[in-house]
């Protein structure tokens, strides 16, 4: 019955912005800082670390990995959503330029896609695909570091919710949730943790 804690990345070089698959910033100091802090608290429980491939993701897991003598698996499926014409850019520039859009993307993102982007329910199945295999795991404690979207999937996912639900989840950086599941249920433990 696997036990996965999730951690989203820590804060990155140029502020916030949103970035996807294509803006590939890496981590601050101060975003270092924030994960350091969340894997002393696991460093002795994780069998496994999971993550993005994307290196606000990698680096940290690639680190702990080696520090710990873990194995790492670099998954796909856990990388961020394209937000194709709105990565890189603030949430006031996206504002500006797509204002409706962008208005209903932050209350309920289902049927919408940002420009050149893609489509939130492809994220969603995605994911759930990865915690369908993941349910069904040996494993007992799991560490994924990945992003916003793919967290607020999980914890809607075993809650129970949908895309709406996604967007009604506090998640910050350097954000840490647990869930458990197995091939019958699954459940949240705690939601953004520090």
């Amino acid at each position: 019955m696997p036990i996965v804690d999730v951690l989203r990345h820590g804060a990155l070089v140029g502020g916030v912005r949103y970035r996807g698959r294509l803006v590939n910033d890496p981590l601050s100091e101060e975003g270092w800082a924030q994960m350091q802090r969340v894997w002393e608290q696991l460093r002795d429980e994780v069998e496994l670390i999971v993550c993005s491939p994307l290196v606000r993701c990698r680096a940290p897991a690639e680190r702990w990995a080696k520090e710990a003598g873990l194995s790492l698996v670099v998954e796909e499926r856990l990388v961020e959503l394209s937000y194709g014409e709105w990565e890189g850019k603030t949430p006031e520039e996206i504002e500006q330029q797509w204002g409706e859009l962008f208005r209903r993307w932050r209350e309920n993102p289902a049927g919408l896609r940002p420009p050149g982007g893609e489509a939130p329910e492809e994220l969603w199945a995605r994911v759930r695909a990865w915690w369908d295999e993941m349910r069904q795991g040996a494993l007992n404690r799991v560490l994924v570091i990945t992003h916003s979207g793919p967290l607020r999937v999980l914890v809607s996912l075993v809650l129970g919710g949908d895309l709406a639900t996604t967007r009604r989840l506090h998640v910050p950086y350097a954000c840490w949730s647990r869930i458990g599941g197995d091939a019958h249920a699954s459940w949240l433990v705690f939601h953004n943790r520090g």
